[in-house]
């Protein structure tokens, strides 16, 4: 192949000459090999190389056929190429290059899903209302429906819905349930598409809305399956902010096929298409507002609200001063001092309270939205 490709320079090189005396610019190598040219010279520019991922990509199935048969006949370890190595290879590339769509489980305990999330809600700043709704399940949507009613009674103005703790699931139906409670009646929410052997499955709001106010959704990389079409559809009707981190990009429904080692092959076989016509999958749902926060600090703090509230994880205490002076300039000598002792006797500083940064972010665009509306 290189004996080819040098040959095909070289006549075109002699082409060039020969025709050197006109004013015609000399042809140009030809595009196959002047790229495979360009990929073995030392020279050639770093910007213009191709990664591993794009050669492969860049290989027509003639050129496929061809490295497999050269590599069976001329690689020092025939055993690695055998039939058995490269269907595992096939297998393993798959799943990196189709990531969440693609899974082996060790057998049908693995498969099953993890463990429901309890409902969790709350009025922050006396009149916004925070919905963590966990797993999207009946025992939650009976939950949502009991604070939302609780919610109208006691004038909350405003939500924070938190998907941050809606694990992927393929319950589509009650995923839909949760969103009617906040879409318009009569529109569609999201449809899985399938396969075009298999009729895709719509699904629309049948009701009218249990909540008509201003929406911020938090997400994150637990926000997964059926909670990203949720979060869609809030994006689009009611034009909530989604606040937080990427979700995890598997808005998909599965099929857990066994095999016959005893082991399980889950397969994407539909995926989440929005009210706009595009697929949630694989990109996911990227945040309006990006905020960064540690996914172990999150899961501290949500299990610590059930004791303590959201409160004490949003609202900063202030610190105590001595004096007016003290309180004028922003210090607490008392306080610095111990501190500076401490540091002294090589002790290290105490360690700040856990702060769940999401939901400040999501409380002070509602503030600051409101202080707007009233000008």
């Amino acid at each position: 192949m290189l004996r080819f490709l040098l040959a095909t320079w070289l006549m075109s090189m002699l082409a060039a000459g020969l025709i050197g005396q006109s004013q015609t610019p000399a042809p140009s190598v030809p595009q196959t090999a002047s790229k495979s040219l360009a990929l073995s010279s030392p020279s050639s520019s770093p910007s213009t190389k191709l990664t591993e991922e794009q050669l492969v990509n860049s290989l027509s199935s003639a050129d496929l056929q061809a490295v497999i048969t050269l590599l069976k006949s001329n690689f020092t370890s025939p055993d690695a190429i055998s039939d058995t190595e490269l269907n595992r290879a096939t297998i393993q590339g798959l799943m990196v290059r189709l990531p969440h769509a693609i899974m082996l489980l060790p057998n049908r305990e693995s498969a099953s899903m993890e463990a429901p999330i309890a409902f969790y809600n709350e009025i922050l700043d006396g009149h916004i209302g925070y919905l963590r709704l966990g797993s999207l399940n009946s025992a939650n949507l009976r939950a949502l429906d009991k604070g939302l009613s609780s919610f109208a009674a006691k004038k909350v103005d405003a939500l924070v819905i938190d998907l941050r703790a809606s694990q992927a699931t393929n319950d589509f139906a009650v995923a839909a349930e949760f969103a009617k409670r906040f879409c318009p009646k009569g529109k569609p929410l999201f449809t899985l598409r399938k396969p075009p052997a298999r009729q895709d499955r719509a699904f629309n709001s049948d009701r009218d809305p249990a909540f008509r106010g201003l929406i911020m959704v938090l997400t994150d990389g637990d926000t997964a399956g059926s909670a990203e079409a949720l979060a869609d559809a809030l994006r689009f009707y009611d034009k909530a902010l989604i606040i937080g981190q990427p979700t995890a990009a598997c808005a998909v429904e599965y099929s857990d096929l066994p095999l016959p080692s005893g082991k399980i092959l889950r397969v994407a076989v539909a995926e989440i298409v929005s009210p706009e016509g595009h697929s949630l999958f694989p990109e996911g749902i990227k945040p309006d507002l990006p905020v960064e926060m540690s996914v172990l600090e999150k899961r501290q703090i949500f299990q610590l609200s059930s004791e303590k509230g959201m409160g004490p994880f949003v609202y900063e205490a202030g610190r105590p001063h001595v004096n007016e002076a003290a309180l004028l300039a922003g210090t607490n000598p008392e306080i610095e001092a111990a501190e500076a002792a401490q540091q002294r006797r090589g002790r290290a500083p105490e360690k700040p309270p856990a702060h769940d940064l999401v939901l400040q972010r999501a409380l002070d665009v509602v503030t600051s939205l409101e202080i707007y509306q009233k000008r």
